[in-house]
């Protein structure tokens, strides 16, 4: 055999070995910036303002795509992190005009932490499917929320929590970059150096062989379905403070993009995989075709379209092997 014909077969071999199921969301991020910025440039997709609104935009779905990659790791699902956003906001926003700062974002997080550990509890204590226990969630804390507030919004006037929260920049650093970064950084050190990433991964891979090495599956489904919840109200503060006030429908319809972030991103529906780096793809990704189709001049119910096409897309990615 000639070495050509050698180099070729050992090339052809290694691409056979890539799971291109686990990296399709890098190639398709590429391939959709390159045809938008040739098709949009002149529209203004590639100036550095509208790439900078791009990941302002996507922040909340990151962070919250962070936390989800951990659950869905697990086989489970929480639908619930639309409404804790916006729950949260409204909770975060009436406690800072009444308590000041602190109290605020002490009052948001309480939001995520008492959702979750409901979540947690029904889930991990019960063992109710967690998608019916969310989906019940999401009902529930959506009317809380339009019922404290009579649906009307609650402004936040305080700087330091709108600078820190969403409307502050390092430099041309957008500060929710950073709090998008932080989230990932952390989450994936955590999922792919320590014991408990481990044992998120066995848990969803095979729960009855998790349970017989010594892992406590419950608990490792309640901490999850917790830092879900929490990652949400951090999100949902992080549009209170980049749009400067509180409302019910802040995080509304997150749940659908921040899971086909996560199933695109390359984490497995059906449990046992998990891929921070490739949530936070998932998020820019969405975030891309999104400003995308607005820039393009597609009406709403075009880009309702194209986006439920990317969610049956990756759904199909992640099927079973």
């Amino acid at each position: 055999m000639s070495t050509s014909s050698t180099f070729f077969a050992g090339a052809w071999s290694t691409v056979r070995r890539v799971d291109w199921r686990q990296n399709v969301i890098y190639v398709g991020f590429v391939v959709v910036f390159i045809f938008f910025a040739l098709t949009l440039g002149d529209s203004g997709f590639t100036s550095p303002n509208n790439l900078l609104n791009i990941v302002r935009q996507t922040a909340s779905i990151s962070v919250m795509a962070v936390a989800m990659t951990y659950v869905i790791a697990t086989a489970e699902i929480d639908l619930s992190i639309g409404s804790v956003a916006g729950l949260s906001s409204v909770v975060a926003a009436m406690a800072i005009s009444q308590y000041g700062t602190v109290v605020g974002i002490l009052a948001g997080l309480g939001v995520g932490l008492l959702v979750g550990a409901i979540n947690g509890g029904l889930v991990a204590g019960l063992k109710v499917p967690s998608f019916l226990v969310t989906l019940g969630m999401l009902g529930l804390v959506v009317g809380v929320a339009r019922w404290i507030t009579d649906s009307a919004p609650i402004p936040i006037s305080d700087n330091f929590f709108n600078t820190v929260f969403g409307g502050g920049d390092i430099g041309i650093i957008p500060g929710l970059l950073v709090w998008a970064l932080v989230f990932v950084a952390v989450g994936a050190l955590v999922m792919n150096k320590t014991k408990f990433g481990r044992q998120v991964l066995a848990t969803g891979g095979n729960e009855t062989a998790a349970r017989f090495t010594g892992v406590n599956t419950a608990r490792i489904k309640f901490t999850v379905l917790v830092l879900s919840a929490v990652a949400a109200s951090v999100a949902g503060m992080l549009y209170a403070g980049r749009l400067q006030s509180g409302r019910f429908q802040w995080g509304t319809g997150d749940e659908l993009s921040v899971i086909a972030a996560v199933i695109l991103g390359g984490t497995s529906l059906f449990g046992g995989r998990g891929a921070v780096i490739g949530s936070l793809f998932g998020a820019l990704f969405i975030g891309l075709v999104n400003n995308g189709l607005i820039l393009a001049g597609l009406d709403v119910s075009q880009q309702q379209v194209v986006r439920g096409a990317i969610i049956i897309a990756a759904v199909a990615l992640s099927r079973r092997k």
